[in-house]
């Protein structure tokens, strides 16, 4: 296996760089590569995930924004008319970060709240024809940086890894969908840490 893989699990791991090919034969016994190609995987998205992250924040900085609001005026232009609740879904994070960021927007008046028809207690979030030319960027900025994630990947190869992350993303959402999360550990628990094991 390709040592660089390697090294990407136990870095995601906070590990370090530990190679399987300095193994002892007593140790090799455990390693099983079927698991490990899957968890290099697992490791790979992980990390690209965080380096696409560490780049569309520079390039929403340099429009003096956040990715944060870049994510919330790309999701209004898909979808016109969501409410806070829902951005802050698709943000994870809490309704009044969502609130706060979108009082910025408004102020920058590329973000107005609508009085919804149904029901006037809701107001429903749109993007203004100030924003426009912003989006335009936007667009142009994302599609430089998926240029540079894929470059050297032909068209069917390209084809091929948005099929299998695409698979790999429903699979990952009906697990999601089968297991809720627990509820979170008291504040004052602390870690047990196990017999023989010296923290």
């Amino acid at each position: 296996m390709h040592a660089g893989l390697i090294s990407a699990i136990h870095f995601a791991a906070g590990l370090g760089d530990v190679r399987f090919d300095h193994l002892t034969h007593d140790s090799a016994r455990y390693y099983n590569p079927r698991m490990s190609v899957q968890r290099d995987i697992v490791a790979a998205i992980v990390t690209l995930a965080r380096l696409i992250r560490t780049e569309a924040d520079k390039r929403a900085r340099a429009h003096g924004m956040t990715r944060a609001q870049w994510t919330i005026l790309l999701n209004l232009k898909r979808q016109p008319g969501l409410v806070q609740k829902e951005l802050a879904e698709v943000l994870e994070v809490e309704p009044i970060t969502v609130a706060r960021l979108v009082d910025r927007l408004e102020a920058r008046g590329m973000v107005e709240r609508r009085a919804d028809p149904m029901d006037r207690r809701c107001w429903r979030l749109h993007l203004t024809d100030t924003a426009q030319p912003l989006m335009a960027e936007i667009d142009v900025a994302l599609d430089g940086l998926a240029g540079i994630v894929t470059e050297g990947l032909d068209s069917v190869t390209q084809a091929r890894v948005a099929e299998a992350v695409t698979r790999m993303r429903d699979n990952i959402t009906a697990e999601s969908k089968r297991t809720p999360m627990p509820p979170p550990p008291p504040e004052d628990a602390t870690l047990e840490t196990p017999a023989g094991v010296h923290a």
